[in-house]
C-alpha cells in the first residue's frame, strides 16, 4: 500500500461497497440516458454532484432510521427499472431481426437509427452530463432555488436542439455518405429514407435529458428511470404492427411513402417522443414552471475546459464508430446489423454486473479522490478490478463456447435464417475475450473522472482509436465479405485490451503502486477455473445431438452455460476467492427472500 498505510482487512471485501448514505438520495444515482447501452463513462462527472440536503432546524439528530426504508425502495426501484429497460430494449432488437432479418434493410435501419444518438452526443449530450447538470444542482443554492437557471438552461437547450434537428434532417444524405462509402453493398437510398424519419429523435433525446436533469436535481429519480421502458414498449408495438403488415420494404426503387417504411421509421421516433413526454407530468408535479428566459449563465464558464475535453472524447469515440460502420458496409449485407446485435450481447454481462456490483464503488471512489486519499482510491480500483475479473472471466470463457448456439436460439426466426443467426453468434464468440478488458477500461476511465481529470480519458481514447482504425481498414483487404464483421469484432476487443494496458500504466504513473500482484493472482485463478469450466462445457456439448434447430440450440446454451459456469464459479468458491463473496452474499439473500415468499 502507498504511504506505508496498513492494508484493508482481508476478511471484509465489502468494505468498499457499503457506503454512508444521505437520506432521500438513492445510492449511486445515475443521470439516465435515452439509450441504456450508450458508452458514456464521463457520466461519472455528474454523479459527484448530489442535491443538497437542508440542515435540520433543531440540533436534534437526523432521523436516519426512518429514511432508510424510503432509500431502499428508491434504489430498488431504479435497479428494477434499469433491468426492465435492458430486457425490453433487447426484446425489440431481437424482434427487429425477426421482422427484417440481418440483411440490407436491417443494415440501413441500424445505420440511420445510430445517427440521432451520435449527433445528440456531439450536439448536447456530453456537455449536458459534464457541465449543465452539476451546475443545475449547484444553482439550488440560489434564492429562487435555481428556477431562473433551469429556465435559462431549458430555453437555450430547446433552441439548440430544434435548430440542430432541422439541420440534421435536411443534411440526411450527407450523413449517409459519411457512413456508407461509394461502392459498398449497403443501400444509401434506404438509409437516407430511414434517416429522414428517425433524425427528429435528436430533439426528443434532448428534451428527455433536460427534463431528467430537472427531476434529478429535485431528488426525483424514479420517473426518468422508467421512461425508457415506455419507449421500448412503443417500439415493440410498432414492430408487431410491422410484422402483421403484408409485403416487404422495397430496395429498388426505394419509395419514401411506402407504408412499412413509414411505420418502422415513425414508430421508433414516436417511442423516443413518448419517453420524453412521460416526464412532463412529473416535472409539473415537482412544482417547476417553465417560461422562456434568454441568455447564458456565467457559471458555465467554470466548467468550460472540462466540457471541451468531454466533447473531444465524444468526437474521437465517434470517429472510431464511423470508420467501423464504413468498413462493415463494405462486407456482405448484414454486417452492420450483426455487429450491432453482437455488441449488444457483448455488453450485457458488464451492464448487469455494473448495475449490481461495480457501480456501488463509484460514489466512495469519487469522495476519496476529492479528499486526495490515494490509498483508498487505489484500494477501490483494485477491488473493482478483482470483482470484474472473478465475475467476467468465466462468463467470457463460456460465451466463446456458446456463441453460435446463442445466436441461433435468439435470432433465428421470421425473416432471419439460421445461417445469419450463426454468423452473429460467431461474431460474439470471437470477441468474448475482450469482455474483461472492456470492463477494466470503463472502470479506469471513471477513476480518472473521479480525480477531475477529463483529459486523460480522451487521450486514452485517442490511443485506442489510432490503433483501431488502421486495423479496421485491413479487414476488407484480408478477409472475405462474410468474415469482415468477425474481423471487426475481433479488433474491437483487441482495442480494449490495449486500452486496459495503457490505462493501467497511466494510473500507475499517477497513483503509484496499484496492488497489481494481488490482482494478477485473482486473474490467474479465474483463468484456470474458467479453462476447466470451458472443458466441461465442451464435453457437455458433445453429448447433445446436433439438429441445428432453434430449440436444440436453446437446450445447448442452457446445458453448456450451466455446466461451464457452474464448474468455473464452483472452483473459485472452493478456492475461497474473497472477491466472489459479494455475489454469493447477494445470491444467498435473494434465495432467502424466495424461500420466505
Amino acid at each position: 500500500m502507498p504511504f506505508g498505510a496498513p492494508p484493508l482487512r482481508p476478511d471484509d471485501p465489502d468494505a468498499t461497497v457499503f457506503l454512508p448514505r444521505v437520506g432521500g438520495v438513492p445510492a449511486d444515482p445515475v443521470w439516465p440516458v435515452a439509450d441504456p447501452d450508450a458508452l458514456r463513462p464521463y457520466e461519472s462527472l455528474a454523479t459527484r454532484m448530489l442535491p443538497r440536503v437542508p440542515p435540520p432546524a433543531t440540533p436534534a439528530p437526523a432521523p436516519e432510521a426512518p429514511a432508510a426504508p424510503s432509500l431502499a425502495r428508491s434504489s430498488a426501484t431504479m435497479a428494477i427499472a434499469s433491468l426492465a429497460s435492458r430486457i425490453t430494449g433487447f426484446l425489440w432488437k431481437v424482434m427487429l431481426v425477426w421482422a427484417i432479418g440481418t440483411g440490407t434493410v436491417n443494415d440501413s435501419f441500424t445505420i440511420a437509427n445510430t445517427m440521432p444518438n451520435i449527433l445528440f452526443e456531439l450536439l448536447f449530450g456530453g456537455v449536458l452530463t459534464s457541465v449543465v447538470v452539476p451546475l443545475l444542482v449547484r444553482a439550488q443554492d440560489d434564492a429562487d432555488r435555481g428556477a431562473a437557471y433551469t429556465q435559462r438552461m431549458l430555453t437555450v437547450g430547446l433552441v439548440v436542439l430544434l435548430g440542430g434537428t432541422v439541420v440534421a434532417v435536411l443534411a440526411a444524405p450527407a450523413f449517409t455518405s459519411l457512413y456508407i462509402p461509394e461502392g459498398s453493398r449497403a443501400s444509401a437510398e434506404l438509409t437516407t429514407a430511414f434517416a429522414r424519419l428517425v433524425l427528429p429523435e435528436i430533439f426528443f433525446y434532448g428534451v428527455f435529458a433536460l427534463l431528467s436533469a430537472v427531476l434529478n436535481a429535485s431528488n426525483l429519480f424514479r420517473q426518468a428511470a422508467w421512461a425508457p421502458v415506455a419507449n421500448n414498449v412503443v417500439v415493440i408495438a410498432t414492430l408487431a404492427v410491422f410484422m402483421a403488415m403484408p409485403g416487404q420494404i422495397s430496395l429498388d426503387p426505394v419509395r419514401m411513402g411506402e407504408p412499412k417504411l413509414l411505420v418502422l421509421g415513425i414508430g421508433v421516433t414516436a417511442g423516443i417522443a413518448v419517453q420524453a413526454g412521460v416526464l412532463v407530468p412529473a416535472v409539473v408535479r415537482s412544482g417547476f414552471r417553465f417560461r422562456w428566459r434568454w441568455g447564458l449563465d456565467a457559471r458555465m464558464k467554470e466548467f468550460g475546459g472540462l466540457a471541451l475535453w468531454v466533447l473531444a472524447y465524444v468526437v474521437v469515440s465517434n470517429i472510431a464508430i464511423t470508420v467501423t460502420t464504413r468498413v462493415l458496409a463494405t462486407g456482405d449485407p448484414g454486417g452492420v446489423a450483426i455487429y450491432s446485435n453482437a455488441w449488444l450481447l457483448f455488453q450485457l454481462p458488464y451492464g448487469v454486473i455494473g448495475v449490481s456490483l461495480l457501480t456501488a464503488i463509484m460514489p466512495r471512489l469519487s469522495r476519496n479522490a476529492a479528499d486526495g486519499d490515494t490509498r483508498k482510491v487505489v484500494a477501490d480500483l483494485s477491488y473493482g478490478s478483482r470483482i470484474a475479473t472473478v465475475l467476467l472471466v468465466p462468463i467470457a470463457a463460456v460465451l466463446t463456447v456458446i456463441g453460435v448456439p446463442l445466436g441461433i436460439a435468439l435470432f433465428h426466426g421470421g425473416a432471419n435464417s439460421a445461417e445469419d443467426a450463426a454468423r452473429l453468434g460467431q461474431a460474439l464468440a470471437v470477441s468474448a475475450f475482450g469482455l474483461l478488458p472492456y470492463a477494466l477500461v470503463m472502470l479506469q476511465l471513471r477513476v480518472f473522472y473521479a480525480m477531475k481529470d477529463a483529459r486523460t480519458p480522451t487521450l486514452i481514447m485517442v490511443v485506442m482509436t489510432v490503433v483501431k482504425v488502421p486495423l479496421l481498414y485491413l479487414c476488407p483487404q484480408l478477409l472475405e465479405g462474410r468474415q469482415v464483421v468477425l474481423g471487426v469484432m475481433l479488433i474491437n476487443s483487441l482495442t480494449f485490451v490495449i486500452g486496459a494496458i495503457v490505462g493501467q500504466v497511466w494510473l500507475w504513473v499517477s497513483l503509484g503502486h496499484l496492488r497489481s500482484r494481488r490482482a494478477l493472482g485473482v486473474i490467474l485463478w479465474s483463468v484456470a477455473a474458467s479453462a476447466l469450466g470451458v472443458l466441461v462445457a465442451v464435453l457437455a456439448g458433445l453429448l447433445l445431438p446436433d439438429s441445428g434447430g432453434r430449440i436444440m440450440a436453446a437446450v445447448e446454451v442452457a446445458v453448456q452455460s450451466a455446466t461451464g459456469l457452474g464448474v468455473a464459479f464452483g472452483v473459485l468458491y472452493l478456492l475461497r476467492i474473497e472477491e466472489l463473496t459479494p455475489a454469493t452474499k447477494r445470491l444467498s439473500r435473494l434465495l432467502g427472500r424466495a424461500k420466505r415468499a
